[in-house]
């Protein structure tokens, strides 16, 4: 089943002499519970795309449907909206509320829509995230890895329609960059999470089930994962 469509999908930066075309009419799409792996060097296109899939900016033409849903004809309450509730987002710096201790950072999206917190799958989250014994800490009384399962579990919290993955371990070790792969393929199965991770390493890329490889905003291929 297609939960995320992407058609014609362009973004322009600049006119005249200063115009840089990021991204140019690229088409895909992505099944419920697929893990994507996208992959580039500098400058092919990225991170642009992951913002406009998150809804964080708007694309010069194209199309965006999460959930059937046409992501940009939605006004800006909406799709303020539509990022809190169907998108959840991992960051390189983790990017946690430093006076927040653990638990309030997980919840902080749920709490943030005027929800009530489920208690049962929060533990769960924590349990599976390991962070039991964190749970009144602080960003600064964590480690790097523990800080990135923080911010991991805020992305689960709202059971998100994508979870979008920005370099999420390239600010990790090598043991810890492994440890954060396991989990985002432990929530890909156990909670068949669709996972979109933007990565130049394709070491990291082949735990993915599928790598969609970008060069200068266009899209060079498509692979299954053997």
């Amino acid at each position: 089943m297609e939960i995320l469509k992407v058609e014609g999908l362009t973004k322009i930066y600049g006119k005249g002499e200063t115009k840089v075309t990021a991204l140019d009419h690229l088409s895909f799409s992505v099944n419920k519970g697929e893990f994507v792996a996208i992959v580039g060097s500098s400058g092919s296109g990225k991170s642009t795309l992951l913002h406009l899939l998150g809804g964080v900016d708007r694309p010069t033409a194209g199309k965006i449907y999460v959930d059937s849903e046409d992501v940009y004809k939605l006004n800006e309450t909406n799709l303020a909206i539509f990022r809190r509730r169907q998108v959840g987002l991992i960051y390189q710096f983790y990017n946690l509320i430093p006076i927040l201790n653990v638990k309030e950072n997980i919840t902080l999206p749920i709490l943030l829509d005027n929800k009530q917190v489920d208690e049962v799958y929060l533990k769960e989250l924590i349990d599976t995230l390991g962070l039991e014994k964190r749970i009144s800490h602080l960003p600064n009384e964590l480690s790097g890895g523990q800080q990135q399962r923080v911010s991991i579990g805020r992305a689960l919290m709202n059971r998100p329609a994508i979870l979008l993955a920005d370099e999420p371990t390239g600010n990790l070790d090598s043991k810890t960059s492994k440890e954060i792969i396991e989990l985002l393929k432990l929530s890909n199965k156990k909670y068949g999470q669709t996972i979109i991770m933007i990565t130049h390493d394709h070491n990291l890329a082949l735990s993915a089930d599928r790598i969609i490889t970008l060069e200068d905003g266009h899209i060079t291929s498509d692979e299954k994962v053997a």
